[in-house]
């Protein structure tokens, strides 16, 4: 059996040609020669591709030879060919320079048609894959897959691949608005006459931390990188990811987010972050009703390694034969450490320092163990680390008592989900601030579901957009 593949061209002058494009043999019906093998599908997408935009360059060719003023036929130059790059085969296109028509001022006496209509020598299709791809898997996994699915007629490089993936990320950053240092533009009677908001908007932001390219030693070879999550009452949650060092616009790019996900000027928004100076200023002056407060977890997290480091705490010899032996700090020091938990559990910040600077007394001695020392070190700057956060500790069992969040575990999800799946864990590479921040608004994106959407909006012809109001009906 042979089988033929034509292409058949409808002109607007009712004109019909016939392009015979692909043709194959097959015989009985075998697992291995049952329907298009991979090859055989690529050469069929190619030679289709080739025969299409033969006859679309022909024809927008054909349209522009005379002057639209004057009808006057322009005049041929010379002809060179440009190289546009494809999902289905990379195309070596005739590009003619003809000169203008005089009848019109122009700013330049010649110019290429093809050139003006394809600055970027790249189908927005194929410049998505490679995007979205390299978003989610290595550079060199994504050129190797595109290679292996697509007839792109040439080799696909990694390098190539992360260039595009940068243009496209520059792109989005271009568009990101001007960085203020307040974002509340409206008084107390306009925001009263709002409707009613819907429920508060949760966001958790944490950091992250991702291998250096400019590594020297272990202990300077990382830099932080901020992920965060903004969940709405109603709705699907957006992350959010930049690196702290690179970015400029950190507040815009976080009021963005909460604009998309229907924030109201009157609508109350907790911030939930790990207290870090690096992440306690960003929420400030974004909305006039929000809340800045720090999350259980790192709470915990922090006495829970204090109470690991007393169990090995040790009382001091006596100083003189025949007096009792010295008391054992541990346990006096395990009981102050319980105090001092409910007291941040209740968010009783003030109980919380004095009963700081009990254990302190407990557990200092005159001649201390490096175990003892180090114990210090770490109550010391849990002391820093309250009084600097005392504005953010809220009465904890209370909110846990209502229903409400006070672990910022969806921002330590948002850090596995943004950063360590991509750029850390076992993916052994290492990078510069700048293409990290680039690579993190990729993945966001493509994590959020809305790269594209960006895509349909630089390029309203864009096909991979989903019918929306088909998919909510």
């Amino acid at each position: 059996m042979k089988v033929t593949v034509q292409v058949v061209f409808d002109g607007d002058d009712e004109s019909t040609e016939v392009r015979e494009v692909f043709a194959l043999e097959r015989g009985a019906v075998t697992p291995d020669t049952l329907g298009l093998r991979l090859g055989e599908a690529k050469d069929l997408l190619c030679a289709v591709q080739e025969t299409v935009v033969d006859a679309q360059v022909k024809g927008t060719l054909a349209a522009q030879a005379a002057c639209p003023h004057c009808g006057t036929p322009r005049r041929h130059k010379d002809t060179r060919a440009i190289v546009v790059r494809t999902l289905f085969g990379t195309m070596q296109l005739p590009s003619p320079c003809w000169w203008h028509c005089p009848c019109q001022p122009q700013p330049r006496k010649t110019f290429r048609p093809l050139a003006v209509l394809l600055p970027e020598r790249s189908t927005p299709e194929l410049s998505y894959l490679q995007a979205k791809f390299a978003a989610l898997a290595s550079y060199g996994v994504t050129a190797t897959l595109l290679a292996e699915l697509l007839p792109l007629g040439r080799p696909l490089h990694a390098t190539a691949v992360r260039r595009q993936a940068q243009a496209v990320a520059e792109r989005l950053e271009d568009e990101l608005g001007p960085e203020q240092p307040s974002f509340i533009d409206s008084c107390q009677r306009d925001r009263a006459a709002l409707p009613r908001p819907d429920l508060p908007l949760l966001v958790s932001l944490d950091g992250g931390y991702v291998h250096s390219s400019e590594q020297r030693s272990r202990r300077d070879g990382w830099f932080e990188v901020i992920a965060g999550r903004a969940t709405p009452a109603d709705g699907p949650a957006k992350c959010f990811g930049f690196v702290q060092t690179y970015d400029t616009k950190p507040k815009r790019r976080l009021f963005d987010l909460l604009i998309s996900q229907g924030m109201q000027a009157n609508q109350a928004v907790t911030f939930l972050t790990d207290g870090g100076d690096d992440v306690r200023d960003l929420p400030l002056y974004l909305n006039p009703d929000s809340e800045h407060l720090l999350d259980w977890f790192h709470v915990t997290m922090r006495l829970t390694v204090m109470t690991n480091m007393a169990k090995s705490l040790r009382a001091a010899p006596p100083d003189e034969e025949g007096l009792p032996p010295p008391a054992d700090p541990a346990a006096a020091v395990a009981e102050g450490l319980q105090r001092l938990k409910w007291f941040c559990w209740h968010g009783n910040v003030v109980r919380a320092l004095y009963t700081i600077s009990d254990l302190e007394t407990d557990a200092e001695v005159a001649d201390p163990s490096p175990g003892q020392a180090k114990f210090l070190k770490t109550l010391r700057e849990f002391d820093t680390y309250i009084r600097a956060n005392a504005d953010s500790i809220p009465n904890y069992g209370e909110r846990y008592r209502a229903g409400e969040v006070i672990s910022s575990s969806i921002a330590e999800s948002a850090v596995n989900q943004v950063i360590s799946k991509r750029m850390v864990k076992k993916q052994q590479m290492r990078w510069s601030p700048r293409g990290a921040h680039l690579l993190l608004q990729l993945r966001t994106r493509v994590l959020n579901d809305s790269l594209a959407d960006d895509f349909h909006r630089w390029h309203p012809g864009f096909t991979h957009v989903p019918d929306r109001q088909a998919l909510a009906a």
